[in-house]
């Protein structure tokens, strides 16, 4: 009967179970389990936004290079361009140098080949300023924002294990609160019922009693659990949520700022090249004003110009008289030759208006030339001569020169060595010497028959004093005839020859330090490294250091020195074979002995 009147209490008490209400403490656990949940939901949306915005950073860097790539591409259609119409040496585009609108032209070229090179400065700008800055920034935005959600899952995780060991603390308290009211409930019948034994009725005391002490030991615990979870709570939700969303907030505020950083410093890049740009710009507009249609018309004239006298007028020839022509002093052909040669001798006259038929290789005299462009070849041809004589003067300096430091350094080198090589230049020197007072005589000669002697610089200043007496008075008699009269008959090159009287050519050189006294200061050509120390101790000469770089100002001219500089107050010759030269492309004085 007891066990009976037990099953059906436990009955009544699930059926109790079943009808039981929630209770306001439930209520705020679902409270709290719908936060935690749209808190959870807020991390899943800031995760998708700062994914977005690394994604923008990441398109924006795309766009940057995608920009650079255009400017290297650009600049480098403009240089090609530039360089594709730039003049090639030895051809007629460098003889066009001499009018304005051509030479305004290639500085058209050169003004826009520098500012190809800004849009090459603006790339590298772009990309050391803002690409590689943004990938770099990229790779620390992503580890940031990595390690802000590692926390915030932490965070989640540790308030969820908070909240389940509440749970199960709660319902292991309510689970021992219900079965010590059932062993109470089961003790207090059992007491009243008069036909149970005392030991049964003792057993369901003691029964109560330990249900109440596993109830009042599940109560303690679950009080402590509760003051835990709702410490962790607040601090959950008033501490570690908002500092992480905080630290993600400043993360996103720095991102955007450094994009509003990166949009400034795309169009300063820019900003920085306009008065280089400007003064390109400003460059061409200059060359296009100091084109001058004038002047370049004059040169055409002055390059084209015959020098001919005009034709006198044709006289009437009368048939009806004698049949016989009467020709003008003034006519197309001249008189006195026509009566004093026979015909078909008479020399002819190039006009404006008749064709040359000596075009292309002419005369060595130029003969075949109109008088004004006769005198022009001559004369480029006479200072081409004089360049050679210089070149050849020069390497004769720099042999004796050499030839002397092995006189005083007998370890050097062989002075006797030297000697083929100066006789070789020495006929060389006398051989272009005899070819400019052959060239000048017929020079003198053209400009005599000119109208006009305008041309008083023609002649070299380093030649004048030895040959223009000479050459000048042999010319003018060969011209002449006794009653002064002019003969055309007589070979002026044969008679010019005659009268060659070749300089001497000196046998000493001056020593190095004459190179020095000029006080202007030689550029730099180039840069040397000392192989060996030189110790330096002749005049002239300047001492090295092994693996010393130095400025090289002169090359080696066939004497075996080479003149370097060290600072803007020590230069001298130092030996060629000692050093290793590195001379700068198209260098101005740079000249290899050969």
């Amino acid at each position: 009967m007891d066990n009976a009147l037990s099953v059906k209490a436990e009955k009544e008490e699930e059926q109790k179970e079943e009808e039981h209400t929630v209770t306001p403490f439930e209520e705020n656990l679902q409270m709290l389990l719908q936060l935690k949940m749209t808190s959870a939901d807020q991390f899943d949306n800031l995760e998708k936004h700062t994914q977005w915005g690394i994604e923008f950073v990441e398109k924006y860097t795309k766009f940057v290079k995608e920009r650079s790539e255009i400017e290297v591409s650009y600049a480098k259609q403009i240089r090609n361009l530039s360089k594709k119409y730039q003049p090639k040496k030895n051809s007629r585009e460098e003889e066009e140098s001499k009018y304005t609108f051509c030479r305004a032209f290639f500085t058209t070229l050169n003004e826009l080949n520098d500012y190809a090179g800004q849009h090459e400065v603006i790339a590298e700008n772009l990309t050391s300023q803002i690409i590689t800055e943004l990938m770099r920034y990229l790779q620390e935005l992503k580890t940031e924002r990595k390690s802000h959600f590692q926390d915030g899952r932490k965070a989640q995780q540790y308030i969820e294990s908070s909240w389940k060991q509440l749970e199960s603390s709660k319902r292991r308290f309510e689970r021992d609160c219900k079965e010590a009211d059932r062993a109470q409930q089961y003790f207090e019948r059992m007491d009243a019922d008069i036909n149970v034994t005392k030991a049964d009725v003792e057993k369901a005391r003691q029964q109560a009693q330990m249900r109440h002490q596993m109830a009042s030991d599940s109560k303690s615990e679950y009080s402590s659990y509760l003051q835990k979870f709702n410490q962790e709570q607040n601090d959950h939700y008033y501490t570690i949520i908002p500092n992480i969303f905080q630290k993600l907030q400043d993360m996103e505020e720095k991102r955007i700022e450094r994009i509003g950083v990166c949009m400034k410093t795309f169009a300063e890049v820019d900003r920085q090249v306009l008065p280089i740009v400007g003064k390109c710009l400003d460059g061409m507009t200059t060359a296009a004003e100091l084109i001058e249609a004038k002047t370049d018309s004059k040169q055409v004239v002055e390059a084209y110009k015959s020098g001919f006298e005009p034709p006198g007028d044709v006289e009437f020839e009368d048939y009806g008289q004698a049949m016989k022509r009467t020709v003008s002093e003034n006519s197309l052909s001249n008189s006195k030759d026509s009566k004093e040669k026979p015909a078909g001798k008479s020399k002819t006259k190039l006009w404006p208006f008749i064709k040359n038929k000596n075009k292309g290789s002419g005369p060595e005299d130029f003969s075949h030339l109109p008088p004004e462009q006769r005198r022009k070849k001559l004369q480029g041809k006479i200072d081409d001569l004089n360049k050679d004589i210089h070149k050849e003067m020069d390497q004769r300096d720099a042999l004796t020169k050499m030839k002397d430091v092995y006189l005083k350094n007998p370890q050097m080198g062989d002075p006797a060595s030297v000697d083929p090589r100066l006789s070789e230049i020495a006929q060389n020197i006398d051989k272009l010497q005899a070819e400019v007072q052959k060239f000048e005589g017929w020079l003198a000669e053209v400009e005599e028959r000119m109208p006009s002697k305008s041309d008083t610089h023609r002649r070299s200043g380093l030649y004048e004093a030895q040959s223009t007496t000479t050459v000048t008075n042999n010319c003018a008699q060969d011209r002449e005839s006794p009653d002064g009269s002019y003969t055309e008959e007589q070979n002026s090159e044969t008679q010019v020859k005659a009268n060659i009287n070749p300089t001497t050519i000196p046998t000493t050189a001056p020593d190095f330090d004459e190179d020095f006294d000029d006080d202007d200061t030689l550029p730099t050509i180039g840069t040397c490294k000392a192989l060996y120390p030189f110790e330096g101790h002749n005049e002239g000469t300047i001492a090295v250091a092994e693996g010393e770089l130095l400025y090289v100002i002169e090359d080696d001219k066939g004497d075996g020195w080479t003149r370097v500089r060290r600072n803007e107050e020590e230069e001298g010759y130092v030996p060629t074979s000692y050093i290793e030269v590195n001379l700068e492309p198209n260098a101005k004085g740079a000249m290899t002995y050969i």
